[in-house]
């Protein structure tokens, strides 16, 4: 995966944290993203898919962590959205340009709830 020059630092920093904070997730190549440990589930024809728990991903503008968990029938990027910093957020991503725009402990936190429970609002989880 190309990543450009200007966001080599933080994008190697970031793959580093979330090994870290979930280092039962090992990583793998994902979709053109770093894919960290997988889960299945049922798609809306009821075909079994295979799906990263985490990933990180270099966009044109910006970085994004895709992280699939749900928290009290929200994703926990939405539940988390204020404790985790001036930044863009969707349902399971969590978009930003520089690092410092994360708090770093609040992420871990969601990381952490993704490794004990990963999943998507409205999807059925399966086994392997």
């Amino acid at each position: 995966m190309a990543v450009p020059d200007d966001r080599k630092k933080e994008f190697d920093f970031l793959h580093d944290f979330i090994q870290k904070a979930v280092p039962k997730l090992k990583p793998y190549f994902a979709s053109n993203m770093i894919g960290y440990g997988s889960f299945y589930y049922l798609d809306s024809k009821k075909q079994k898919k295979d799906w990263p728990i985490i990933s990180l991903a270099n966009q044109k503008n910006y970085i994004s962590i895709y992280v699939c968990t749900v928290v009290e029938d929200k994703a926990a990027a939405e539940k988390y959205k204020k404790e985790l910093g001036k930044l863009s957020k969707g349902v399971t991503c969590i978009r930003f340009k520089k690092i410092e725009e994360i708090n770093l402990e609040t992420l871990k936190i969601v990381l952490r709830l993704a490794e004990k429970k990963p999943g998507v609002a409205g999807a059925t989880i399966v086994d392997k």
